[in-house]
C-alpha cells in the first residue's frame, strides 16, 4: 500500500525537524542521513524520496525551522508600524531574543555551526530569509540617526544592536547546558527575563544612538571623521 499524502507529509516533517536537531548538535559534515532517520523513525529511502540527498535536506531544514520562528515571533514584536521608531526598535530586539529562546528551533545553533565550518550550503537560504529582517532594522536605526548619517553610521549601530542580542542568548545556552549537567556557578546562573533584557538593550542603545547624532549634527563624531580621513589615504596611495 502507497503512503497516503498525510503520512508523507509527516514522514517528511519528521525528517525536517529530526536533520534541525542533529545539524545543530554536529554539524552538517559529521552529521549523518543514518543519524537523521532514526531520530525520525523512518529510513534512508524516505530522505532520497522527500528530499534527494544531504544538502538539500540541510537547507530544507534550517529554512522551515527559521520561518517557523518568524510564525512564532513576528518580527516587528507586534509593535505597530506607524509606532515611534524607539518602540519599534524595541518591537525588533525582543523578537530576535525570543526567536533565540526556543529550546526545539536550533535555528542559531546551526547557524553557529555552519559560521564555524563553512559548507556554503546555507548562504542563499540565510540571504533570502534575513536580509529583509536586516532591512527593517536598518531602516529603524536610520530615522533614529537622522538625514545626516552615513551608511557607515547606521550599519556600525545596527551591528552593536545585534551583538547585544546575540551575547545574552549565547549566555543563556552555555547556562542551559550547566544546568543540565547539574553545575550552577557564577555569572553563568544568573537568568534575566526576556523582557528585561530587551529593555535594557533599547535603552542602552537608544542612549548611544542619540549621543551619535549628537556628534553628527554637531560635526563632532571623531569616529566618522577618522574613517574619512583612512578612505581618502587609501584613494590617495592607489
Amino acid at each position: 500500500m502507497k503512503p497516503t499524502g498525510n503520512q508523507n507529509n509527516d514522514t517528511k516533517n519528521r525528517l525536517l525537524k529530526s536533520a534541525c536537531e542533529v545539524f545543530a548538535k554536529k554539524g552538517f559534515r559529521i552529521a549523518t542521513i543514518a543519524d537523521i532517520c532514526k531520530g525520525a523513525g523512518t529510513n534512508i529511502a524516505a530522505v532520497n524520496y522527500h528530499f534527494r540527498n544531504k544538502k538539500t535536506l540541510y537547507v530544507e531544514a534550517w529554512r522551515q525551522a527559521f520561518n517557523r520562528t518568524i510564525e512564532s515571533h513576528r518580527p516587528d514584536g507586534g509593535v505597530p508600524a506607524d509606532a515611534p521608531a524607539e518602540r519599534r526598535l524595541y518591537g525588533r530586539i525582543i523578537s530576535i531574543l525570543q526567536r533565540f529562546s526556543e529550546m526545539d528551533s536550533y535555528v542559531f545553533e546551526v547557524m553557529r555551526k555552519e559560521m564555524a565550518n563553512p559548507t556554503g550550503l546555507l548562504t542563499e537560504a540565510m540571504r533570502k530569509s534575513i536580509e529583509p529582517l536586516q532591512e527593517e532594522l536598518h531602516s529603524i536605526v536610520r530615522e533614529l540617526l537622522g538625514r545626516k548619517a552615513t551608511e557607515q553610521q547606521v550599519l556600525l549601530c545596527q551591528r552593536s544592536i545585534k551583538a547585544q542580542c546575540f551575547d545574552p542568548m549565547n549566555w543563556e545556552q552555555h547556562r542551559r547546558r550547566l544546568e543540565k549537567a547539574g553545575i550552577r556557578f557564577g555569572l553563568a546562573a544568573v537568568k534575566f527575563p526576556i523582557e528585561t533584557i530587551a529593555e535594557h538593550i533599547t535603552r542602552f542603545s537608544l542612549a548611544g544612538i542619540r549621543e551619535i547624532r549628537r556628534q553628527i549634527e554637531n560635526g563632532t563624531d571623531k569616529a566618522d571623521r577618522l574613517a574619512g580621513r583612512k578612505s581618502r589615504a587609501m584613494k590617495v596611495s592607489k
